[in-house]
């Protein structure tokens, strides 16, 4: 393994679920890694780890050559970019900024804008897969960025993934193709739910239901994945019900953007924003299954 001192310093912004799993990986592979979160507990995990806690987004970009953004959505996105004590004071020219969270494609060409003016080039790269797959490198990052800033960035990126796709060079692509793969998990998620939920109804063994579909024309990886869980009652969140709400909500306004109205995309999204609604924002997006066992007789809102 490289020494420590061959890496340049990674700086994360956000150390939840995915941006923990990402710094662990890191600190394993021996890049010196720095880190600020909101949450002291994250912070200090992470230290136990080897990873240094910065007071501030400025002080963590400061003393990083890449900077990670790892946070929810485009408000904290803006918020550890550009707000009080926020990256842009400490970033200098140079310096590579990541782009991580799923946000509108807009969102993403504002914030590269900005930091352009000071001679920051910005990777808009969204992240798939959860955090196991973030912990053992085998998520998806959907990459957009300039030629050199890939390049530069290239044992950085292929560090934290095993699979890594090149989808053009305009900012804002990475977060398009992004919300196209999470409205398609969106959908494939209700339909594993809902078919689920049927299954219980018409009397059916929901696992035995499950391993049939899995060997079968139904299967999805995101059906297996959660319905697995949500068959055993576990709903811990790995992924909140408010992310997918969010995200298709997001895939729908970039598909009107563009004169494309998703049919299934659109009942996939309220059902999303009725688990919301029904107080299962903070459970696993498995909840969807919850729901429909408790509704599974009514419409949803505004389809009727």
């Amino acid at each position: 393994m490289n020494t420590e001192e061959s890496k340049p310093s990674v700086g994360i912004v956000g150390v939840g679920n995915m941006g923990g799993a990402i710094a662990l990986r890191l600190l394993e592979q021996g890049w010196p890694v720095r880190v600020r979160d909101l949450v002291d507990a994250k912070e200090r995990a992470l230290e136990a780890a080897g990873a240094v806690a910065c007071a501030s987004a400025a002080e963590l970009a400061g003393a990083s050559e890449a900077l990670l953004v790892c946070v929810v959505d485009a408000d904290q996105t803006r918020e550890v970019l550009f707000g009080a004590g926020g990256a842009i004071e400490g970033l200098r020219t140079g310096q590579t900024v990541l782009l991580c969270p799923t946000i509108a494609p807009q969102d993403v060409a504002d914030c590269a804008a900005r930091l352009a003016v000071r001679g920051v080039p910005v990777i808009d790269a969204p992240m798939s897969g959860g955090p196991v797959r973030a912990r053992d490198g085998t998520m998806s990052l959907m990459i957009a960025c300039a030629d050199e800033a890939f390049e530069r960035q290239r044992a950085l990126l292929q560090a934290i993934s095993g699979r890594l796709f090149r989808v053009g060079t305009r900012p804002g692509d990475g977060a398009r193709t992004k919300l196209v793969n999470n409205l398609a998990a969106g959908i494939n998620l209700a339909g594993a739910a809902e078919v689920l939920a049927l299954a219980k109804r018409l009397g059916l063994d929901a696992a035995t239901t499950l391993d049939v579909i899995e060997q079968s024309s139904g299967q999805s990886w995101i059906g297996s994945d959660r319905m697995r869980r949500a068959i055993a009652g576990d709903y811990a969140p790995r992924a909140h019900t408010t992310l997918l709400a969010k995200d298709t909500r997001l895939a729908l306004e970039a598909a009107r953007a563009a004169g494309f109205e998703p049919a299934l995309g659109r009942v996939a999204s309220e059902l999303f924003r009725r688990a919301v609604d029904a107080g299962l924002a903070d459970e696993d997006d498995a909840s969807l299954f919850k729901l429909l066992q408790m509704t599974g007789d009514a419409p949803p809102a505004g389809l009727k």
